[in-house]
């Protein structure tokens, strides 16, 4: 049975209405207001679907997909940050606007922090939404071909971890099931910790971090089985990583360590260095260039914006 389907949200109705209110009824609206005004019109919304039950703890996502489509749509799978250990998949709806207007379908993903759980929770969740994802794909017109993950920071790492692990490793059986977690198309890495033992140890560590793995006493071998650059070998997905090179919280360094061992490794990948940028917030010139990038990218490895 088909989930209670909303509008979009009530971030969409904003939009519209700012972008109505703006304009004389009879005038023509620019593209981007034009867009927001039909937001509700072209998606529908699954709202707090359980994934995952562990640790007395119901992990949840939301989908947002394309209103009346027939056929599989290219999908776009979120992470938000916090170090493992803060953050919400609700903070992050602004950065899955860009998504929305280029017609793919958006998965938010909220995972267990270190809270509810150690390590590795978060990374199992990760592969446990999409195998989730793969099992309800006719529902919600989901392309496991055209399948990309992305987020920030925290989330950049879930993104790497997500499409780099291996079914080997068997942190995938918390949801192990028939489907088969799906080999995600490619992953858009927005300044994420390739390197956790580095921030959870050193002169980078991170309070939020070090929650994450407290004091388990084999901190640093798990530490470095969900690390990305354990996992980096040939026939990887695509990966564009996007870092400042002034970042004071995940250095810049893990970002340069990962572009050339994946360089090394012969996968397609590309380092977009954002000069003076610091850990995310970065200005609407420098978010521009970003998006013009994954874009191109994008289109590059066959996966182009949609129509709506």
């Amino acid at each position: 049975m088909l989930p209670a389907m909303t509008r979009l949200s009530p971030l969409a109705f904003a939009l519209a209405a700012a972008a109505l209110l703006s304009y004389p009824v009879a005038a023509q609206l620019p593209p981007s207001a034009e867009w927001a005004a039909r937001a509700a019109n072209n998606y529908q919304t699954a709202a707090n679907l359980t994934y995952l039950t562990a640790n007395g703890y119901e992990s949840k996502l939301d989908i947002y997909y394309r209103r009346g489509a027939t056929t599989p749509q290219p999908t776009v799978v979120y992470f938000h940050g916090g170090f493992w250990a803060a953050g919400a998949k609700e903070g992050s709806l602004m950065s899955l606007i860009p998504w929305m207007e280029m017609g793919w379908n958006v998965v938010n993903v909220e995972y267990r922090l270190a809270r509810v759980a150690p390590a590795p929770a978060a990374v199992e969740d990760g592969l446990c939404a999409l195998r989730f994802l793969a099992a309800q794909a006719k529902t919600y017109n989901i392309d496991l071909n055209r399948l990309v993950v992305t987020g920030e920071s925290a989330g950049g790492h879930l993104t790497l971890t997500s499409a780099m692990i291996p079914e080997s490793s068997g942190l995938g059986r918390q949801c192990a099931g028939a489907t088969p977690v799906p080999r995600v198309a490619a992953a858009i890495n927005w300044y994420g910790i390739t390197d956790v033992g580095d921030v959870i140890e050193g002169p980078h560590a991170a309070n939020l971090a070090v929650t994450w793995l407290g004091s388990l006493p084999d901190r640093m071998e798990i530490a470095k089985r969900v690390s990305p650059l354990t996992h980096v070998r040939a026939g990887l997905p695509p990966i564009l990583t996007i870092h400042g090179d002034k970042d004071q919280l995940v250095p810049y360094e893990h970002a340069v360590r990962l572009h050339d061992a994946l360089t090394k490794a012969g996968v397609a990948n590309q380092l977009l260095t954002v000069p003076g940028g610091l850990h995310g917030n970065f200005t609407p010139e420098q978010r521009t260039k970003i998006f013009v990038t994954i874009r191109e990218f994008l289109t590059k490895h066959g996966l182009p914006a949609s129509n709506l």
